[in-house]
C-alpha cells in the first residue's frame, strides 16, 4: 500500500475569509495492488498559467495521469519500490507490467518501450523532483546519478527511468508543468 499524504487544501468562504476546505489523505491515487508500494499519489492539479484560485472543487479530482493537462500543471508524491523486489521476473514480465502501467496513467506514447531500461519514458515538462525518503538512482540515456533524501531534479522533457537500488521504497515529490515539446 502506499504512504498516504495528508492533503490540507485552503479556500475561501461566501464573505471571501480563508478557511479549511479539506484535511484528510490525498483519494486521488493511482496503484497497483500487484506492485506494493509503487504509485502516484495526486494533491493537486492546474489547467491553465496562471492559476486559478476560484471556487472551491477540488482541483486533483480527475483521473490520475503522468503528464498534467496542457497549460497546466500536477504536483504528487510517488513511490517507487526497491529493484530487488522484482527480481524474480522475468525481462518479458517486467516489459509487460511497465506497458500496462504507462497505459494506466494515459502515457502510452511517453513510454519509450524500445529502450532496454526498464521504465524509461519522455514527457513534455518541466518537473522538480525532490527525493523525500529512501534512495533512488536517475537513468538518462547517457548516464546515472545517485540520489540520496533531499537531492532534487530539474526534469527538463529527457529520457529517463528511476530505479530504487535501496531495501525500502523511495519517496518523491514532483511538481510537473506542462512544456513545449523539444
Amino acid at each position: 500500500m502506499l504512504r498516504q499524504v495528508r492533503r490540507i487544501v485552503t479556500g475561501h468562504d461566501e464573505t471571501g475569509k480563508s478557511i479549511i476546505l479539506s484535511d484528510g489523505p490525498s483519494p486521488h491515487v493511482l496503484e497497483n495492488p500487484e506492485q506494493e508500494q509503487r504509485g502516484l499519489t495526486d494533491l493537486w492539479r492546474t489547467t491553465a498559467t496562471p492559476a486559478s484560485n476560484a471556487g472551491n472543487a477540488d482541483a486533483a479530482d480527475t483521473q490520475v495521469t503522468l503528464a498534467p493537462p496542457a497549460k497546466g500543471s500536477v504536483f504528487r508524491y510517488f513511490q517507487i519500490r526497491p529493484a530487488a523486489w522484482d527480481a524474480d521476473i522475468t525481462a518479458e514480465e517486467r516489459a509487460r507490467r511497465d506497458a500496462a502501467n504507462f497505459e494506466k496513467m494515459g502515457a502510452t506514447g511517453a513510454h519509450d518501450s524500445a529502450s532496454a531500461q526498464p521504465g524509461m519514458h519522455k514527457t513534455d515538462t518541466a518537473d522538480y523532483i525532490i527525493l523525500l525518503s529512501g534512495q533512488v538512482t536517475l537513468i538518462l540515456d547517457d548516464g546515472e546519478v545517485a540520489m540520496q533524501p533531499m537531492d532534487v531534479v530539474i526534469q527538463r522533457g529527457t529520457n529517463h527511468a528511476w530505479v530504487n537500488k535501496g531495501d525500502e521504497p523511495a519517496i518523491l515529490a514532483g511538481i510537473l508543468i506542462d512544456a513545449d515539446n523539444i
